[in-house]
């Protein structure tokens, strides 16, 4: 028997147990930056050390921060079922606590590369120092999809999800595009998941809410799914 697909699509909640800072919730990262400051590709032509830092600062707390319940239960569902994370994280959390198959939408922390993206290198948690260049001469920059740039995994991660036949969407307000348009992807008779501890705006037909945090609503949807396989 063919094991049933299922596809996590997870967002900054996901990381919320492990003591990540979220950007929606009080005293979220965007309390403290402007995102648009930190986090697209003109704050980094504006101030490149203000972004370096920040991304230095952010590498340096994931090195010290573990994957919560939440992640390892999703990697615990490979028992059971073939499974892809398409996450909006940039931590490494994920691939930790042992999941096999993660497509990161929004870039990895761990990895560094050129302004064109076309070189792409593992550099750990380490920091990126403002004088370090690529092979190409051009400045070396975080790997990660800042607003104003394409996001080049979106069209496998709707793939992804067309093929799905169980959609978890876990952490995410379901409110960034292009990711937030990927649910509209879903087969008419996939089955379809949320969990998160805060209301979702966004009306989302068929979807069953769990309205739990990750490590929580995971595990009540664990119990219900493995029963049923």
């Amino acid at each position: 028997m063919q094991m049933k697909h299922i596809v996590f699509l997870t967002g900054a909640g996901m990381s919320a147990e492990s003591g990540i800072g979220t950007f929606r919730d009080n005293g979220g990262l965007w309390e403290q930056y402007n995102v648009m400051d930190v986090a697209s590709i003109e704050g980094w032509h504006k101030n490149p050390s203000m972004v370096q830092k920040f991304y230095n600062e952010r590498r340096k707390q994931l090195k010290e921060t573990k994957p919560n319940d939440g992640h390892k239960l999703v990697a615990e569902f490979e028992n059971k079922f073939k499974v892809t994370v398409i996450t909006q994280n940039v931590d490494d959390l994920h691939e930790r606590a042992k999941s096999s198959h993660v497509v990161h939408l929004h870039g990895e922390l761990t990895k560094a590369c050129n302004e064109n993206k076309t070189e792409i290198i593992d550099i750990g948690y380490r920091s990126i120092e403002m004088d370090e260049r690529a092979k190409d001469g051009s400045k070396l920059r975080p790997f990660i999809v800042w607003f104003g740039e394409a996001v080049p995994l979106i069209e496998k991660a709707a793939r992804l999800i067309a093929n799905a036949d169980i959609i978890v969407i876990i952490g995410t307000s379901m409110q960034v595009y292009p990711a937030a348009g990927l649910i509209n992807y879903a087969k008419k008779d996939s089955s379809l998941f949320l969990i998160d501890p805060n209301d979702v705006e966004r009306y989302l037909p068929r979807v069953e809410i769990i309205k739990e945090k990750a490590s929580v609503g995971i595990r009540i949807l664990k119990e219900k799914l493995f029963s049923c396989s």
